[in-house]
């Protein structure tokens, strides 16, 4: 069984129109709601690949009550803690043009009881489950370091842990040394604290992980791929070209891919390869979080991986 967390769900609203005008008023064409959330969105994506999930988090109001709905209809298990505050919604507008444009709402303000009782029931969920993903952002009223505590709850039951966020969030849970990071560049720029310029910035960001026990970074370039750096070496994948319909969770994608990689022991070049592949055909669905699978199986071949041989 695979536990998902996310602090900070929504219901994604994902709009279609030709173009987005600031400052006028914007008709769309069209409009679909989803159970969304980065780690909800990874939870989907292993449902449709037959994974056993649960996952958990904070839920509140109509809009989580309708999140739950949706889930139970994937047969995931939903361990949800119910607050007082309502769920947010995320808008994703989607134009002809080529330009997608969100618009994220903070999310509610998570209370202390609220907190207590949702790491109790992770405490509880742990020993069930082979390997835990936590993504995205964080709620109101949650600290900081709310990723490292829960990667160190997880680390001593024995269990992998997997950490996609940003920000502090992304920097305090380095510390931690989850067993599985994927930061964007930026995102890894923030940690090192400066710009990480070509090769010699790669290798001396992966060598910083390797020394804070993180055992394999994968750093997302957007359309340009995907690095990945672990004990097998540093990696590079390049993308096959698809028409682009959304970018919006791609990279819970490869999430997904590198949760159902691990579980099935594969070495790290494949799991790059099944990673950019996944991802490259989430870029082609108009939903976020959904993968059309013979796409993802007829790109697997068209994905390009080279190993990167740098001098430190």
């Amino acid at each position: 069984m695979i536990l998902t967390v996310t602090l900070n769900p929504a219901v994604d609203k994902t709009y279609q129109t030709g173009e987005l005008f600031c400052g006028r008023v914007n008709r769309m064409r069209s409009v679909t709601n989803i159970a969304g959330g980065k780690g909800i969105n990874v939870s989907k994506i292993l449902r449709q690949y037959g994974c056993e999930v649960t996952a958990t988090g904070f839920l509140g109001g109509f809009p989580g009550q309708w999140i739950e709905e949706e889930l139970l209809r994937t047969g995931m298990k939903c361990e949800f803690i119910k607050i007082g505050q309502e769920t947010r919604s995320s808008m994703n507008v989607v134009a002809d043009n080529g330009f997608v444009t969100e618009i994220l709402e903070p999310g509610p303000e998570i209370t202390e009881a609220e907190m207590g009782e949702f790491l109790e029931r992770f405490d509880r969920l742990l020993p069930d489950c082979s390997i835990v993903v936590l993504s995205g952002s964080a709620p109101g009223g949650v600290e900081e370091d709310i990723y490292a505590e829960l990667i160190r709850r997880a680390q001593k039951q024995g269990k992998e842990t997997i950490l996609d966020t940003s920000g502090e969030l992304l920097r305090k849970g380095i510390e931690a040394a989850p067993t599985v990071i994927k930061p964007n560049r930026r995102e890894m720029e923030y940690v090192m604290g400066h710009r990480l310029n070509g090769h010699a910035g790669l290798l001396e960001a992966a060598s910083y992980l390797r020394e804070k026990g993180v055992h394999l970074a994968a750093v997302s370039l957007g359309s340009r791929g995907l690095l990945m750096a672990g004990e097998e070496g540093l990696f590079y994948a390049k993308p096959p070209r698809v028409k682009t319909m959304n970018t919006v969770g791609c990279g819970d994608c490869v999430v997904a891919s590198l949760v159902m990689s691990r579980l099935a022991g594969l070495g790290e070049e494949e799991m790059l390869r099944r990673a950019v592949a996944l991802s490259a055909a989430s870029a082609a669905s108009l939903e976020s979080g959904s993968v059309p699978k013979e796409l993802a199986e007829s790109l697997y071949e068209q994905v390009v991986v080279e190993k990167l041989e740098l001098q430190e």
